[in-house]
Order: structure tokens, then C-alpha cells, then sequence
């Protein structure tokens, strides 16, 4: 059963939990990247470019309005979604064929 912080009395707790919840975060990270590939078979008909700059700020934004909510530092938090969505727009370039020719 998974334990708060608090509830952690060892070293052996702490990192127990650390590495239960870094299993369910690459979880939603595959969950996520599953959304990324379906982005890309829907863009495809529709002619969409894998880069749509306003969703790519939106998501920015709510990444930094996220990290607030949970007393995290925006810029951190950001700064990774950043490179999330870096990836993001590369692998759907890729599906979608963008830059060859």
C-alpha cells in the first residue's frame, strides 16, 4: 500500500515510493505519447502540421499554471514540458512526413 511522505520512516520507504510513483509516471508518460501518435493520424487527413505554435503555448501555459497549483517551480516544470513537446513535434513530423521531399 503506498505510503505519504510522512508516513516514511527509513530511507528504504522513501525510496520504495520514489521509484512506485516514477513507474506510474512512465505510465502516463506512454499513455500520453499514445495521444501523440493518434494527434498525428488525425492531423494527417486534415493537412495539420505537426507544430501548431498556440497549442504548443497553451500547453506551456499550463504546464507553469500546474506547477503553481502544486507549489512546484513553473520554470522547472516548463522548461521540461518543453522538451516533452520538443519530441512531441519531432515524432509527429516524422509520421506525418514533414521536411521530406
Amino acid at each position: 500500500m503506498p505510503k505519504t511522505p510522512a508516513e516514511c520512516k527509513t530511507m528504504v520507504d522513501v525510496r520504495a515510493e520514489i521509484d512506485r510513483l516514477d513507474r506510474s509516471l512512465m505510465a502516463l508518460f506512454a499513455e500520453r505519447w499514445g495521444y501523440i501518435d493518434r494527434a498525428a493520424e488525425i492531423k494527417r487527413p486534415l493537412n495539420l502540421k505537426a507544430d501548431i505554435p498556440a497549442r504548443v503555448a497553451e500547453v506551456r501555459e499550463n504546464a507553469r499554471r500546474h506547477a503553481i497549483e502544486f507549489g512546484l517551480d513553473p520554470d522547472f516544470y516548463e522548461e521540461l514540458w518543453t522538451q516533452l513537446i520538443d519530441r512531441a513535434i519531432a515524432h509527429e513530423r516524422e509520421l506525418l512526413g514533414e521536411g521530406e521531399q
